[in-house]
């Protein structure tokens, strides 16, 4: 979807920090960071919202969870703990139309 940053993202037409990526899921630090480590989980295929996720989607989704635990791994957050938040809809708090994971953590406490 050409309007769809996370789409230009994948298609390396915009600009992201890249920290992992198969063929499948890219990982790219978040632009306006809520926590130390904040980093975006997306799926390569666009899929609006959640609200439009179908059985096909099921692995891809299970994918998004282990890939979400392999990157928490490599930022050092996976003993200390972190967050996996999906905004769905503006009600939500959905900003992107493209479904996506935030993983947050760093914090010390």
């Amino acid at each position: 979807m050409p309007s769809c940053i996370f789409c230009r993202i994948v298609e390396k037409q915009a600009p992201a920090d890249v920290l992992y990526e198969d063929d499948e899921i890219i990982v790219f630090k978040d632009i306006n960071p809520k926590a130390p480590v904040h980093v975006l989980l997306v799926p390569k295929r666009h899929i609006a919202t959640v609200n439009e996720v179908e059985e096909r989607d099921v692995l891809l989704l299970g994918k998004l969870f282990t890939t979400a635990k392999t990157v928490a791994m490599q930022l050092s957050v996976a003993e200390k703990g972190y967050r996996l938040v999906v905004n769905v809809g503006r009600g939500g708090g959905q900003v992107i139309d493209h479904v996506h994971m935030h993983l947050l953590g760093g914090w010390q406490r």
